[in-house]
């Protein structure tokens, strides 16, 4: 049975260009597409499509607003695919917010040409996007959204029972790694955690002109100090790293004594870059049990590996588990391979991190 996927733009070439894209694939079919939000309501209500691809900019109703509504009164996963997203990493970041699964990011004036090229990345989304359509259903629902929505306004990260020792602020590291779905995840682990913890060094599959973005807003809802890394960089405690979407992140060696951020330009690992696997094989190589891992929500099989060398150097390692996991494919792989030493819920993950901090003495 093949995915049923509505196209959602103003544009009538990008409408013929991703209707092409999508029905080249032997999985998916473009059941409607939409010139316009009410268009694409009424198809909604016609058509019963798995997954939309929605444009930003459209003439009524933009696509955010749209897509709150979506989100409230009939919760679908939704991959945004717009000209907008290139240069307002905000809009894209507040559409994952609102609950759009992933997005897929148009250079200014792109070409039909252009578009082809993007095929597999197009393709491989809405993959991803329908795998999560259980996840989104039960989290999106109208009254979720609004219990969502008015928790996000009105919490605080819980403060700690017992604050953490010096050495495990001075001598642990903590590595995360996440894909699809894995903004809104890293922002649940990192929001109730203490100002005073360990190094975090992040890796999030995202394109480079949003992970400065990203790095600001989980700033804003973390104690923690949340920055993009620069190579050379000291690491230091009380700080999170985000790679740069140009760049594999990893663990270095500092002259003198203490680790540094390494960047790289080398090659995608796993069809990606930044890799999660580059960052959690180098915390294997030099901290051994001085590492943390955590596997988060994302399609594919990147950081599985890396997460069993750290677990197999001695470290401990969670990966998240099925039912809060938007799509639970990298943390699934971690978990059948042996590579995570526990698998757990999303909202348990900050207590976890945090419990075996504390018993560091």
């Amino acid at each position: 049975m093949k995915i049923k996927v509505l196209v959602v733009d103003d544009s009538g070439l990008m409408r013929a260009v991703l209707t092409e894209i999508i029905n080249s694939a032997p999985d998916m079919q473009v059941v409607g597409a939409s010139a316009s939000a009410s268009q694409a309501r009424e198809d909604i209500k016609a058509l019963n499509p798995d997954v939309m691809t929605l444009d930003v900019e459209m003439p009524g109703m933009d696509g955010l607003d749209f897509l709150d509504k979506v989100m409230r009164l009939r919760p679908m996963p939704v991959v945004m695919i717009s000209s907008l997203t290139a240069r307002g990493s905000e809009v894209t970041l507040k559409a994952l917010e609102l609950g759009a699964v992933d997005f897929i990011s148009k250079p200014k004036g792109m070409t039909a040409t252009g578009i082809q090229a993007a095929a597999d990345e197009i393709c491989e989304k809405i993959r991803a996007a329908w795998q999560a359509r259980r996840s989104i259903a039960t989290t999106y629902g109208s009254a979720n959204v609004s219990a969502r929505q008015q928790s996000a306004a009105t919490s605080q990260p819980a403060s700690p029972a017992t604050a953490l020792s010096g050495r495990a602020l001075s001598d642990r590291f903590i590595m995360i790694g996440a894909s699809t779905g894995g903004t809104e995840a890293i922002k649940e682990v990192l929001s109730p955690l203490p100002a005073e913890m360990p190094p975090i060094l992040i890796v999030q599959h995202m394109p480079e002109m949003f992970t400065a973005s990203f790095a600001k807003r989980l700033d804003s809802v973390s104690r923690l100090a949340v920055k993009e890394a620069e190579d050379g960089e000291r690491i230091r405690s009380g700080v999170a790293y985000l790679a740069p979407g140009h760049s594999h992140l990893y663990l270095r060696k500092a002259a003198g004594g203490g680790f540094v951020c390494g960047l790289s330009d080398a090659n995608p690992v796993n069809r990606h870059r930044p890799s999660v696997d580059v960052l959690f094989n180098s915390a294997a190589e030099l901290l051994g049990s001085r590492a943390l891992g955590v596997l988060l929500t994302g399609m594919g099989k990147d950081g599985a590996q890396g997460m069993l060398a750290m677990k197999q150097a001695g470290a401990w390692t969670v990966a998240q588990d099925e039912k809060s996991s938007v799509v639970w494919g990298m943390p699934r792989e971690a978990a059948m391979i042996g590579g995570a030493s526990e698998v757990a819920s999303l909202k348990d993950i900050p207590g976890l991190l945090t419990e075996k901090l504390r018993n560091i003495r």
